[in-house]
């Protein structure tokens, strides 16, 4: 079992276990959902039919809709994001809730529903819950309202405070005290301090930052715009700039896999008419562009990358169309499985 923080820097060098154990010492055996791949599907506009797949990679077995299955209900919404943090799995719905679930076994543990407009992702810090989150829409389609939602405590419950953040506020990542917000319309990087909860910090960058991840025991962000991709590292001592890598990709998208020994695999899209899309490879190590186009096609959404099994999962919407497809490449490339899911497959969370 991988224990796969995305907020809190260094813990994603915990090691690996078959067992978990709880506060009296006791050995318990894993749940349903504690290894394999979670599949987010995002599902349809005006559908709001967003939930999660699970895979068995040794056994290939698929089971659909886990959130209805262990819960008697719809997850009801378009699923944004899946963060796993302090023991529990955030499911976050563009379409105004968060959803918070037992990991092993998928059950309902809580909520934040009513107060959010468009929530993005999740960090947790000081015991506290912030959400990204557009704000309303103007009557120009314009998120110039956008803030990081808190609550208090880590099972949900009600917004406490909004904290004013500029326009389209994507990923978040933790360190320490600190809560890191990728601001993706101005180009910032927003450091809150969870304990006063302000922002204390602002940060500009090169594009649109919409993924913080962490390489080398360093804290990354990828932003990337029309015609390049970008990556900045920071000093986590004194909070500023430090490393930077830029690479001559055009038609970049949000999308990104982290893989091993510092590569990215990064989706592009001509987007519409055409949905001319690739993935291209680059080393952020030596500023290398490795691969311009990896793999082509058309539809893809989202990708993934399992460091233990050393594979890519690529997700194709089939534009919205009925059900996505999910197709598995090795390193080399070669196709090792491909599977029917739900509607806009868009990430993955590897357990």
């Amino acid at each position: 079992m991988k224990f796969a923080y995305k907020n809190q820097l260094g813990v994603l060098a915990l090691f690996y276990l078959l067992v978990a154990c709880n506060d009296s010492g006791n050995e318990r055996p894993l749940g349903a959902y504690d290894t394999g791949v979670l599949i987010i599907n995002e599902g349809a506009f005006g559908a709001n039919d967003g939930e999660v797949f699970h895979l068995d990679p040794s056994t290939g077995i698929l089971k659909e809709n886990v959130f209805e299955a262990e819960n008697n209900r719809p997850f009801a919404g378009l699923l944004e994001d899946i963060v796993l943090e302090e023991e529990r799995l955030y499911l976050v719905a563009n379409t105004g809730k968060v959803e918070i679930v037992n990991p092993g076994d998928f059950k309902s543990i809580g909520s934040v529903i009513g107060d959010l407009d468009i929530p993005r992702s999740l960090a947790t810090a000081q015991g506290k819950l912030f959400i990204s989150d557009y704000g309303p829409y103007d009557a120009s389609f314009a998120t110039p309202d956008s803030y990081i939602a808190v609550v208090s405590g880590l099972d949900g419950g009600t917004v406490k405070k909004k904290i004013e953040v500029s326009n389209k506020p994507e990923d978040l990542f933790t360190v320490g005290k600190y809560v890191f917000v990728a601001g993706s319309e101005e180009g910032k990087i927003e450091i809150i301090d969870a304990e006063t909860e302000t922002v204390i910090k602002t940060i500009e960058v090169d594009g649109r930052p919409v993924q913080f991840f962490e390489e080398r025991g360093d804290l990354w962000v990828y932003a990337y715009d029309s015609e390049q991709v970008y990556f900045q590292s920071f000093h986590l001592s004194d909070l500023t700039k430090k490393e930077y890598r830029a690479f001559d990709i055009s038609n970049a998208t949000r999308s990104i896999a982290f893989g091993e020994d510092a590569k990215m695999y990064i989706l592009t899209s001509t987007g519409w008419p055409d949905y001319n899309d690739g993935i291209a490879v680059v080393s952020i190590n030596d500023g290398e562009t490795l691969i311009p186009e990896w793999k082509t096609g058309s539809g893809f959404y989202g990708i993934g990358y399992d460091k233990e099994r050393q594979e890519i999962y690529v997700a194709n919407a089939k534009g919205f169309q009925g059900n996505g497809q999910v197709t598995v490449y090795s390193k080399s490339g070669a196709e090792v499985n491909t599977m029917e899911v739900g509607r806009g497959p868009s990430g993955f969370v590897f357990r």
